[in-house]
């Protein structure tokens, strides 16, 4: 039976070399009638955790003193069996960032699921101005109990958004749910290719507009994202399409 894990990270930033705070998840047997599933862990990261991630998530370093590290707090092997089980789809928004924090624990999940990437897919008229999961919560108008900015909070939003994106999957291509579910797993197993900026010195034009008129901001673009340590595969899958490489 197909289980969908719905889970979230907080972490130290927001680049490779940060390390895991807190995950939480929400799993659904599919089909079924079982009891819904839930987790929150919180763990001392071997870092600490500066201010401006505390900013985001609101975990400070007083809270996670005395905690476990994710290796040792007991936590890692139940989460490695779900996550890895071959009837787990594990969702998340912005998931290669999510899959790279716990693949630093050792956690590979087999099937994934990004609702950014689905989300980005399905706006083939670009009308939202960014995909970030508490934008698009707002935008759509996502009713959720929770209102802090944590793991679990951010999981409640991400179940919500994955409903409303696989429906309209459904409606648009008369697909039934199981087969909507494949489709966001195929849509998720590559990088989205971007087609306009939001951001810099050409926000809001096309990148195909740029590439005509100033080739060399793409070329030092791919550069600053290959040399940094950010999450980017978006980004360098549409700059290596747009100049040929």
């Amino acid at each position: 039976m197909q289980k969908l894990v719905f889970f979230d990270t907080e972490t130290t930033g927001n680049t490779e070399k940060d390390f895991l705070v807190q995950i939480a998840y929400k799993v659904y047997p599919v089909p079924g009638g079982d009891e819904n599933g839930d987790f929150i862990g919180l763990y001392k990261p071997p870092v600490k955790i500066p201010p401006e991630a505390s900013a985001v998530h609101h975990i400070t370093n007083r809270m996670v003193e005395g905690k476990k590290s994710f290796k040792e707090s007991g936590d890692l092997e139940k989460i490695k069996k779900l996550f890895e089980d071959e009837n787990s789809i594990v969702v998340a928004h912005n998931a290669p960032f999510d899959l790279l924090m716990i693949k630093k624990e050792g956690i590979i999940p087999k099937k994934f699921i990004c609702t950014l990437r689905v989300a980005r897919f399905l706006d083939r008229e670009e009308k939202i101005e960014r995909y970030n999961l508490q934008y698009l919560r707002y935008l759509l108008e996502i009713e959720i109990d929770a209102e802090a900015h944590d793991a679990m909070g951010d999981v409640l939003v991400l179940e919500k958004l994955f409903a409303r994106l696989r429906k309209k999957i459904m409606e648009e291509e008369n697909l039934s749910e199981a087969e909507a579910t494949e489709e966001m797993i195929e849509i998720s197993s590559h990088p989205s290719l971007l087609r306009t900026f939001n951001f810099g010195k050409h926000t809001g034009k096309k990148i195909e507009e740029v590439l005509r008129s100033d080739r060399g901001y793409l070329e030092w673009l791919l550069a600053q994202k290959l040399n940094g340590d950010g999450i980017d595969e978006d980004w360098i899958y549409t700059l290596k399409h747009y100049l040929g490489k």
